[in-house]
C-alpha cells in the first residue's frame, strides 16, 4: 500500500450519502412506509446487525471537486468518526443483512416473510 493518505485517493464516498436508523418494520402498514421510501429516487433501505436504515444518496455541499472536505477543520462529529480503518474507500462489500433499492425487492421480502395486510372486520 502506498504512503499516500486514503483521502488523497478517495472519491469522497462517505460524503455522498446519509444513512439514518429507522424503526424496524413489524407489520404490513409499517412495511408500506418502507415501500413509500423506496418509491423515491436516491433512496435505499438496508438492514445491518438487525437494525434498519434509510440511505439517502446526497452529496455533501462541502465536498470539493478534488473530493476533499472544504471544512475539514470544522467538519461535523460524524465526519470526524471516519478513519482509514472504517472508510468506504476500501471496505468493499458492506455485508448487509438485507439491501433494498426498489418496491419490487421489498415486496418479495414481504412475500417471503408472509407479511400481509390485516383482515378487516
Amino acid at each position: 500500500m502506498s504512503d499516500e493518505p486514503l483521502c488523497q485517493k478517495c472519491a469522497g464516498l462517505c460524503c455522498r450519502y446519509i444513512a439514518l436508523p429507522i424503526d424496524t418494520p413489524e407489520d404490513f402498514d409499517e412495511f408500506e412506509d418502507v415501500r413509500w421510501y423506496l418509491a423515491h429516487e436516491g433512496i435505499s433501505v438496508f438492514v445491518e446487525d438487525d437494525l434498519w436504515y434509510i440511505n439517502v444518496a446526497t452529496r455533501c455541499r462541502f465536498l470539493g471537486r478534488d473530493n476533499l472536505c472544504g471544512i475539514y477543520e470544522e467538519r461535523p462529529r460524524i465526519c470526524r468518526s471516519y478513519t482509514e480503518a472504517n472508510c468506504d474507500f476500501h471496505s468493499g462489500d458492506y455485508g448487509y443483512d438485507q439491501y433494498f433499492t426498489s418496491i419490487e425487492e421489498i415486496d418479495q421480502y414481504m412475500k417471503d416473510k408472509d407479511i400481509k395486510p390485516k383482515k378487516r372486520k
